[in-house]
């Protein structure tokens, strides 16, 4: 079988100013370039669909370059090696790495590339997009380094039944804590406590966050796990424990803000309580995802473990698929589906 010779992609054809439109996006088509010493081609199986996506788009300082006008939107993805002059990896080897919003990728795989293989019998691709991918990592980093969480302690997470959310609280369960998420809706709210093992989840839609965190945290918070800052990050520092450890891990209520960023009015919390708030980025981290991978994929081996994707079909739909993000619509980790495998 002869060898596919054009290449789809979407490119960003403008910064955004507040939700990305359309007219953002630019999908282009162009022939496959001949593989070159050291690389390898990509069939993309699966994308990450990721709030941060939405940081990358804008122009400005931050700890990762803007994606460029006209540049493939940067984007996490799992695919399986067609084509090979590389001795790193073989054709029918599946790797994940950063290959963009494109059907096919070439490129070179030396150790500096970040392209790893991955093995599809342990966990389904997309979960190679979630648990054991960057939500994953940024889960089991941002909790075990800077959160410090100690059996007994409560922890507090936002956005809990998101890709990052859900990872956190079942590994915050499997360190002795009591775990109390923040979703949106009820059937989030389930999923959270009943499938997830989470003690309690505040819906944040229907209740009064401060009523649900007295409800639910009587004895206060000594590890939150903020994922959507704003008002929520402001109302749990009104009930943080003395030597409580905030993880800002992101803060997707702010990300499409045609207006400053809103930050906590409640920071002198900190203060009083001698607490302590740190961001973490995951990349940070790279040199030890397999340290991470492998406590995660043990658990998922035993069955303690639980992940859940929302996958949608097709690259076309990538502008529409990447708002669901920001409206709230994805139930689970946000993955698009470019072709079978």
């Amino acid at each position: 079988m002869s060898e596919v010779q054009t290449n789809q992609q979407f490119r960003l054809a403008a910064r955004p100013v507040g939700l990305p439109t359309d007219a953002d996006w630019q999908l282009t088509e162009e022939a496959l370039a001949p593989l070159e010493d050291g690389q390898v081609r990509v069939k993309v199986l699966y994308l990450s669909l990721d709030p941060a996506m939405r940081g990358w788009m804008n122009e400005g300082k931050s700890y990762i370059r803007p994606v460029a006008i006209g540049e493939v939107m940067r984007a996490g993805a799992v695919g399986v090696v067609t084509a090979s002059r590389s001795p790193r990896f073989q054709p029918g080897d599946h790797l994940s790495g950063a290959f963009g919003v494109q059907r096919w990728w070439t490129g070179a795989v030396d150790e500096n590339s970040g392209v790893v293989k991955i093995d599809p019998a342990l966990a389904p691709l997309p979960a190679w997009l979630n648990v054991l991918g960057m939500p994953g990592m940024t889960a089991w980093f941002g909790l075990t380094d800077i959160g410090q969480p100690t059996a007994g302690e409560t922890v507090v997470v936002s956005a809990a039944a998101g890709a990052v959310g859900m990872t956190v609280g079942q590994v915050a369960k499997h360190l002795g804590c009591r775990v109390v998420g923040i979703a949106g809706g009820a059937d989030k709210c389930r999923f959270v406590v009943e499938e997830l093992g989470f003690d309690a989840c505040i819906d944040y839609k229907e209740g009064n966050i401060a009523t649900g965190l007295k409800q639910h945290c009587p004895n206060g918070v000594d590890v939150y796990f903020d994922n959507v800052g704003g008002e929520i990050l402001d109302t749990v520092l009104t009930r943080i424990n003395m030597k409580a450890r905030i993880v800002i891990c992101g803060a997707i209520s702010q990300y499409n803000n045609t207006t400053r960023v809103t930050g906590p009015s409640n920071y002198l919390s900190l203060l009083v309580n001698r607490a302590r708030m740190e961001g973490m980025v995951v990349f940070d981290y790279a040199a030890r995802y397999p340290e991470g991978v492998a406590r995660l994929a043990q658990w998922l081996r035993e069955g303690s473990f639980k992940h859940r994707e929302h996958v949608v079909d097709g690259l076309e739909n990538f502008p529409s698929a990447l708002l669901m993000l920001f409206e709230g619509k994805n139930f689970g980790k946000l993955v698009l589906k470019v072709a079978d495998a």
